[in-house]
């Protein structure tokens, strides 16, 4: 506490006791409640998001039993010490109540004045305990206190002492000791220079806090902080990435795609894909529909397990095999195997599934194969059905797996839907597949392939699927 007479102001009178009660009862039901939500939170670490809210919670109560024992020392009022004060100035010493317990993480503060006209000093117990010095030792000068003091922080304290002792100015600021255990603590000093009768400096009091646990507590939230800003530049690099990795493999063609380029056309396509619910996850899937050199039309799709820029660029590799190999003639059966060994060999292991179709306009025949994945659906004269899917396991799954092929015929007005498996989120593959087969009508009624897709956009388009998805309709013309 300062002097009653200071530099600048009277010692203000202490706040009632009751009052002082009511603060304490506020601060430990904040502090409790703000522990059972640090308690509810308890994670593994590995998210860099809960990390920093962990170590917000560790701070916040770190300041709240910090201002609990500051507030029971207000309280329990000032401990004289037997041996009085320089200038007949009691030395404040912490109530033995509000002392942190060995090992605690509160603050602990300590007092101490510096008579400049007799040269002593005289501390706290408290303060001794601070800096590691044994009590029975005498307190040391303002000239000795800066052999404590780290070499890099003395020229700081050096310039405290002097702007509070020449120019009157209070002392507010923080410096490191080297303690005789070779431990560092980071202290907090708040002080005033005191006046005599004559108006001149006659001595210095301050009062110095451990203020080690806190500064510690504030560095872990900031390097928690700073490393989940880290990861989430990191995330929007991933995410931007993985974009335009899906955007410059996907087929350019947006609207309706009809097929083949030259003579009668056949087939009008159209496809889109689906996001996400978060744009955060860019996954694997896929779709893709290719004029081959036979005349034949490939149509596909897939989906690679997983999201980010590594499994994006793992699709746009699956991608790229599927139409060489359809370009050199690989049937659907043999160029699933194929890819499933391609998936076998990788670095990183992975599980995919895909359906691969090739479709002959001069017999309307599709034949297709199939690896772990949604079946086909046909639909046709206002009603639709699966397809019977051929023997395939997943992608990936097993070495060596072989992978049967379907046969089946078309007509003119056929519609065929290939989906990917996040196209109706939350729901069993039945109930996806029966709320597929009810857009009947409505696909009976439209146009062209583009209106049927956009039909499926505005029925699941909406819904908050986990996984993004991919859907493509062809129509057969003639």
């Amino acid at each position: 506490m300062p002097s009653p007479v200071s530099a600048d102001r009277s010692a203000a009178q202490p706040p009632g006791r009751g009052s002082v009660e009511a603060l304490i009862t506020q601060a430990r039901r904040l502090k409790g409640d703000v522990d059972a939500v640090r308690r509810d939170t308890q994670s593994d670490g590995s998210d860099p998001e809960e990390r920093w809210q962990r170590a917000l919670y560790e701070l916040a109560l770190h300041q709240l039993e910090d201002l609990d024992t500051h507030l029971a020392q207000l309280r329990d009022g000032p401990e004289p010490d037997p041996a009085e004060g320089c200038a007949g100035i009691p030395v404040v010493r912490p109530a033995p109540a509000a002392r942190a317990p060995h090992g605690s993480l509160l603050s602990r503060v300590g007092s101490a004045e510096w008579n400049l006209l007799t040269d002593e000093a005289s501390w706290s117990g408290e303060l001794y305990e601070i800096l590691g010095l044994d009590p029975a030792a005498p307190a040391l000068t303002l000239d000795e206190l800066p052999s404590l003091v780290l070499a890099e922080d003395r020229p700081k304290l050096t310039s405290m002492v002097t702007d509070c002792l020449v120019d009157a100015k209070p002392i507010d600021g923080e410096f490191r000791v080297l303690r005789p255990d070779a431990t560092v603590r980071t202290v907090h000093m708040m002080g005033e220079p005191v006046l005599g009768d004559d108006g001149s400096t006659a001595s210095m009091w301050a009062v110095l806090r451990d203020v080690s646990e806190l500064r510690r507590s504030q560095r872990t939230v900031r390097e928690t902080r700073d490393s989940l800003h880290d990861h989430r530049r990191q995330a929007q690099t991933e995410h931007r990435l993985a974009v335009e990795l899906q955007e410059a493999v996907l087929p350019p063609w947006r609207g309706s795609l009809r097929l083949p380029h030259r003579g009668p056309q056949t087939l009008d396509l159209a496809a889109h894909y689906l996001p996400a619910a978060t744009n955060a996850l860019i996954g694997g899937d896929w779709y893709d529909a290719l004029e081959l050199s036979d005349g034949a039309t490939l149509l596909s799709v897939g989906d690679l397990t997983g999201n980010g820029v590594t499994v994006t660029s793992g699709m746009a590799m699956l991608l790229g095999a599927v139409r060489g190999m359809a370009m050199a003639g690989t049937r659907p059966g043999h160029l699933l195997s194929m890819l499933n060994q391609l998936l076998d060999a990788t670095v990183q292991p992975a599980l995919g599934s895909a359906v691969c179709c090739h479709y002959r306009p001069g017999t309307r025949t599709l034949v297709w194969a199939q690896a772990g994945h949604p079946a086909p659906l046909l639909y046709r004269g206002g009603t639709g059905r699966m397809l019977n899917a051929p023997n395939g396991v997943l992608l990936g799954a097993t070495t060596g797996a072989t992978y049967g092929q379907a046969e089946v015929t078309l007509e003119p007005g056929d519609l065929l839907l290939l989906h990917t498996d996040g196209l109706v989120s939350g729901h069993s593959t039945t109930t996806s597949v029966d709320r597929l087969l009810d857009l009947a009508p409505r696909f009976g009624a439209a146009r062209t392939a583009q209106e049927c897709v956009r039909t499926v956009v505005e029925e699941f388009g909406g819904a908050q699927r986990q996984d993004d998805a991919c859907v493509l309709v062809a129509r057969v013309t003639s």
